[in-house]
């Protein structure tokens, strides 16, 4: 399956094979289920016992005499007692010994789910609804609870019981008193998953419109800014409304087929339960039954049909539950564009020479954003890439970071084609400074220590001194422990990078990549950083895409990219010298600052 907008599943039919992709979670706990099974058997056991311990209470009362009518059933009432106690012991024994085999289930599908999502490729994401997903999967995980905790404990119990209950009433009150139950429990049945098919569409239009609504909320708030520059706080709120009124649609349409299921359920019950206590009333009248006799069979009515009630709901759920968990499960059928081959191998970082050989790429097949370009970055050279906007400056990054793959030539380290080694092995010797930096809402410091999370908290500061940082870090009254806002959003954008570039510093990595990493800084604060990439840069093998020129005049050498291929190379003098595309460029930046 390849990625692209994932929709909601169009059967209507229960995916069994679901049950044999969660067994494998339940086995580690094999104990804990044999111990669970045991609680149930015991909880079913009372539970059968119980009603016929009422029998015998009601038929001592009405035969004992006035002496003897608190002595004769109070061992029977005692025993009651025990039985509805142990019922409900055995039972919360059961949940609880069987609990954490659920939540671990939960816990360790649900990481599974997350590490795949961050397995994907940049396409992946740069395509997906993050509201949406996330709903997606908070839905999948609790199904998945669901289902371990009822079908496993309570379907199957349940139908045992029922098979029971109807056994003891065909044996002990005749052929009348088990087939009105079995007629309705088949009735139940049949209605239920005819109505229940029926009510899928509504309910499956209901989460459409949660996953929409939501979704449309998410990526409102997340372009906060945008929403305040252009003054459409109004125009996102109708649009939010305009969802929210599709999911109070969806909602009423689910609420009322849910009212149709539950009235014909009802009403099944009502005459069943009506028939029963009919004929038992009438054969107590004839006295060929006593009056414990007809307790027991109303109680055993009630054991039947609260049981049965509930296998109605929880086979709604689990049809609910199933469409959740497949939908989740489909995220991992997502395969990512671009993956490490079979006998990827682990990169060796020598002296740290990149290489471009002809390489082609385009984000579609009819975009070609890089046409056959071939250039190289001697081991601790800076080579600067310019041109215009679309000229492909930011693409050659994401190419040696490898979130696409070229769909022609190669990409070198040290001699080594990156799409043969192991992304977690070029991952590690590639330090990026983007373009775009986006922090997590944490505190400064742990943002600048997410570069390398096991690092000293001295080795964080000397990456905060080396980025010029400590400055702005001592105006802030928590200092460096100021929380950042979703995004990053307290700080400003020449903030956001310095912190990016600090993160990049002490990540350590001895290829580095700066994507317009001084883009969003002023000037006084842009000549700081550029003494600090400077210095970085001595020993490493360094790529600055750039689109200021004076922020790469000491580059060891200039790329100057037009439509993907390569017009001019050369230090700033030779390049100024030649007269061509960047003197013209330099030229016009140069009026412009003046």
């Amino acid at each position: 399956m390849r990625h692209g907008t994932l929709s909601e599943h169009d059967s209507g039919r229960i995916n069994w094979q679901l049950l044999k992709r969660i067994l494998p979670y339940l086995l580690d706990y094999k104990p804990r289920i044999a111990i669970a099974f045991l609680c149930l058997i015991l909880a079913k056991g009372a539970s059968v016992v119980g009603p016929f311990i009422l029998k015998h209470i009601v038929d001592a009362l009405d035969q004992s005499s006035a002496q003897g009518l608190l002595l004769a059933p109070l061992g029977l009432v005692l025993a009651f007692g025990m039985a509805r106690f142990a019922n409900v012991l055995f039972g919360e024994l059961r949940d609880t010994v069987f609990g954490r085999v659920t939540e671990r289930a939960m816990r360790r599908i649900g990481l599974q789910v997350f590490e795949h999502l961050h397995s994907l490729d940049l396409d992946f994401h740069l395509n997906r609804r993050t509201g949406g997903l996330s709903r997606d999967i908070e839905r999948g995980t609790t199904g998945i609870g669901f289902l371990l905790r009822f079908f496993v404990f309570n379907i199957g119990p349940t139908l045992i019981e029922i098979l029971m209950v109807v056994g003891l009433l065909f044996i002990n009150y005749g052929t009348a008193f088990g087939l009105i139950p079995l007629l309705s429990i088949a009735l139940y049945v049949a209605y239920s998953i005819v109505a229940t098919e029926w009510r899928t569409k509504y309910v499956r239009q209901a989460n459409l419109a949660d996953s929409a609504s939501s979704t449309r909320a998410v990526d409102s708030l997340l372009n906060f800014e945008t929403v305040k520059y252009f003054g459409n706080e109004r125009f996102e709120a109708e649009r939010y409304d305009v969802e929210l009124g599709n999911w109070e649609q969806a909602r009423r349409k689910n609420r009322l087929s849910l009212f149709a299921l539950n009235g014909g359920q009802a009403l099944i019950i009502a005459v069943s339960m009506t028939g029963m206590m009919w004929l038992a009333a009438e054969q107590v009248r004839a006295e060929t039954m006593s009056i414990g006799d007809f307790v027991l069979i109303n109680a055993f009515m009630m054991q039947l049909f609260m049981p049965l009630n509930f296998l109605g709901f929880v086979y709604r759920e689990i049809k609910g539950s199933m469409a959740n968990i497949e939908h989740m499960f489909s995220l991992l059928r997502v395969k990512p564009a671009v993956a490490e081959v079979e006998s990827a191998r682990e990169l060796v970082l020598k002296a740290g020479e990149v290489r471009f050989e002809q390489v082609e790429f385009g984000y579609r097949p009819d975009r070609e954003i890089i046409r056959g370009l071939s250039f190289s970055i001697e081991p601790g050279q800076t080579v600067a890439v310019v041109g215009a906007s679309g000229a492909g400056k930011s693409t050659l990054v994401k190419l040696l970071f490898r979130f696409y793959d070229c769909n022609a030539g190669r990409v070198l380290i040290d001699g080594q084609d990156i799409s043969q080694c192991s992304l977690a092995s070029l991952r590690k010797v590639v330090g990026i400074v983007p373009q775009d930096t986006v922090l997590f809402n944490d505190t400064l410091f742990e943002n600048v220590r997410y570069g390398r999370p096991e690092a000293s908290d001295e080795q964080v500061h000397d990456a905060i001194r080396m980025a010029h940082l400590q400055d702005f870090i001592a105006q802030l009254p928590d200092g460096e422990n100021t929380q950042v806002g979703e995004r990053g959003l307290k700080l400003s954008g020449g903030e956001r990078q310095r912190v990016a570039i600090a993160r990049t510093i002490l990540k350590g990595a001895p290829i580095l990549v700066f994507d317009e990493a001084t883009s969003s800084l002023d000037s006084h604060s842009e000549q700081a950083i550029l003494g600090a990439i400077n210095q970085l840069s001595r020993d490493h093998t360094s790529l600055v895409i750039a689109h200021r020129l004076s922020t790469i005049v000491d580059a060891d050498k200039i790329l100057v990219l037009d439509g993907g291929k390569l017009l001019e190379q050369g230090s700033h003098q030779q390049l100024l010298t030649q007269g061509g595309a960047y003197a013209s460029l330099w030229n016009t930046q140069q009026k412009q600052q003046g």
